[in-house]
């Protein structure tokens, strides 16, 4: 049987792989399951400024009326808006139209329920199965037991409200560059630093339904990097295209990267006795400098496989509150229920503010270890991974280190790649390390 749901939600490519057809079937399943259990009979609807979002949002909106249930819309708007607005406006569950930080020709359709959370794999499961059921039949109300739909005016205003209520400063000033990815930032991000008194420069502004990632916002962070040094500004703030995550540059025009990020918040909030268990949530491809520097500092440091999801279930069954990726895919618990790029920001500013210092000072307290990443295409993943002599060649290169660097060998998720990524304090060893590795790997096939 076919899988739909990867790590996070239905991806493909517009009209090709994630059809309308495939979105109707969707909107379908995922209400009747969604709805199943709660009183609350309408689905918040949300999307980025992907051409193809008007298509699939009119076959999911069709899909769920189509089944008796409700839909509220908010047009263009961040992924973790639409977690809030789920909540906010009591709904069953909430639907992002979005492929985050890909090219224009992808997209995707994922879930939240009720209280804001991504789906767990068993009601991802469901919904999947329904959908590839072909002999299912859906419930087919007619008259004043369809579903209606609702646009919601003042989605934009509850959220920039929500996001500025969590911070406890102003942003007077700051002069503050913010790269939109012409996606779903496009709007609020600018209208919540300006409304909390920041002078703000946004560029990539002006999304045109393809011009969204490209050449800009996380992954391309090299034009902003530039106009901060330009404008003279004290930072610089970089979303991808729906807005979960954000990287930042200093005033010299440098990166700084989600685990600074992290560090600089987690530290803040130890000092301010506000980090419960002083622990800190990281995926396996953390940079080894930011478990140094938080072992200084008396943080401890939770490891997860990559990916949010991951980080997330961590945070739920520890107790921890903030935790997130490299990436710059950070989530703070207390504020929001998913990974939100908007607040993530407004913390690291509130820092800034409530300390002084500038952001290179702050980045400055993580040492970066150089990495080295390869990656090695295989025909077998998981012989490569449970082979002996591989584990046996990544605990000598472990000892060799001595704790000055560090190897991590993992599969891709959806290559037949396997990754070879080392660390070192000592970058003259990271070549060496890496190409042991990776001609042992190669032997094996």
């Amino acid at each position: 049987m076919a899988k739909l749901f990867g790590t996070d939600g239905v991806r493909g490519v517009a009209n090709r792989e994630l059809t309308a057809e495939l979105a109707f079937k969707l909107g379908q399943a995922g209400a009747c399951v969604l709805t199943d259990q709660g009183e609350a009979k309408k689905i918040v609807i949300g999307r980025d400024t992907r051409i193809s979002g008007d298509m699939l949002e009119a076959a999911l909106v069709a899909g769920i009326c189509s089944v008796g249930v409700d839909v509220y819309k908010v047009g263009v708007m961040p992924t973790p808006a639409i977690a809030y607005l789920t909540r906010e406006l009591g709904a069953a569950a909430g639907v992002v139209i979005s492929a985050s930080h890909n090219p224009v020709e992808d997209n995707g359709i994922k879930f939240f329920g009720p209280s804001g959370y991504k789906l767990t794999d068993q009601v991802e499961e469901k919904i999947e199965t329904m959908v590839l059921d072909n002999s299912l039949e859906y419930p087919s109300p007619v008259g004043g037991d369809l579903g209606c739909t609702f646009k919601i005016d003042d989605a934009l205003d509850r959220y920039v409200n929500f996001a500025r209520q969590t911070i406890n400063t102003d942003l007077k000033g700051l002069k503050i560059v913010v790269d939109c990815a012409n996606g779903a930032a496009y709007q609020v991000a600018p209208r919540v630093l300006s409304e909390l008194g920041a002078e703000v420069i946004p560029v990539f502004n002006f999304p045109d339904g393809v011009n969204i990632n490209k050449d800009c916002g996380s992954t391309h962070p090299e034009t902003l990097m530039k106009k901060v040094v330009e404008h003279g500004a004290d930072i610089g703030l970089a979303h991808d295209g729906d807005a979960d995550r954000v990287l930042a540059v200093d005033g010299n025009g440098k990166l700084v990267d989600g685990d600074q990020i992290m560090v600089i918040c987690a530290k803040h909030l130890k000092q301010q006795g506000q980090l419960p268990l002083d622990t800190l949530v990281v995926t396996v491809m953390s940079n080894l400098g930011l478990h140094t520097v938080l072992k200084q500092s008396g943080i401890n440091v939770l490891q997860t496989k990559v990916g949010d999801r991951y980080v997330m279930e961590k945070l739920l069954e520890s107790g921890v509150t903030l935790g997130g990726e490299q990436s710059g895919h950070i989530i703070f618990l207390d504020h929001n229920s998913t990974g939100d790029g908007i607040i993530t920001a407004l913390q690291l500013l509130a820092v800034m503010k409530e300390t002084g210092h500038s952001l290179n000072k702050l980045a400055a307290q993580m040492e970066h270890y150089p990495q080295l990443l390869k990656n090695v295409r295989v025909e077998d993943k998981e012989k490569v991974m449970n082979s002996s002599q591989v584990k046996k060649a990544i605990a000598q290169v472990e000892k060799d280190l001595q704790g000055e660097g560090r190897v991590l060998v993992r599969p891709s998720g959806t290559e037949p790649l396997v990754r070879v990524m080392a660390e070192a304090k000592d970058p003259n060893k990271l070549n060496e390390v890496v190409n042991k590795l990776v001609g042992i790997i190669e032997q094996l096939e």
